[in-house]
């Protein structure tokens, strides 16, 4: 039994939720979200509640139960708060500047990096080496942060590069002489 998949996603006042065309739409002050329903889980919306429940007890309905509960919920948090990942860049001479639908990033290369800044995403840098990246929709701030982090991974000798805020970058120890 799924212990995510027994809890009901509330769906707050604001946020409407509705199935039609195989598909579950949210729609919040922040905007509308929608995903495909797997038709291994059955979904039900009353009283502001959305409810998911398996099919039957076969092992690959019980692995969608709490997966689409969560992601559910993913829609609501997204159409009421947003997700929102923050970037640090350490090392000489790496900065970050926002300039409209384009990041510009200056990492120790011979050129400037530009990043151009999907349809839904907002990037604003409130310092040279701080990037905040914001949207609705979960999976797709986290790809963008992701995708500007590869252009330079930290490094483990000077701990140099992009790397997410809270993470902790494992130093190794230089020469011993």
């Amino acid at each position: 039994m799924s212990r995510t998949g027994k809890k009901p996603v509330t769906v707050p006042s604001g946020v409407t939720a509705s199935i039609a065309d195989g598909q579950l739409s949210v729609k919040g002050p922040k905007g509308t979200l929608a995903i495909p329903l797997a038709d291994e889980v059955t979904y039900s919306v009353e009283d502001g509640v959305i409810a998911v429940k398996p099919v039957n007890d076969s092992k690959r309905a019980r692995a969608f139960w709490g997966m689409q509960r969560t992601l559910i919920q993913n829609l609501i948090t997204g159409v009421t708060e947003g997700y929102t990942k923050k970037l640090l860049i350490t090392g000489v001479g790496y900065r970050a500047n926002a300039q409209g639908k384009t990041l510009k990033l200056q990492l120790g290369y011979s050129h400037d990096v530009d990043f151009a800044v999907p349809e839904g995403i907002e990037i604003k840098t409130p310092d040279n080496t701080t990037v905040e990246i914001s949207g609705i929709d979960k999976q797709q701030v986290g790809q963008v942060a992701a995708e500007i982090r590869r252009w330079r991974k930290p490094e483990p000798y000077k701990g140099k590069g992009i790397k997410y805020d809270g993470e902790f970058i494992f130093r190794k120890e230089g020469k011993k002489k």
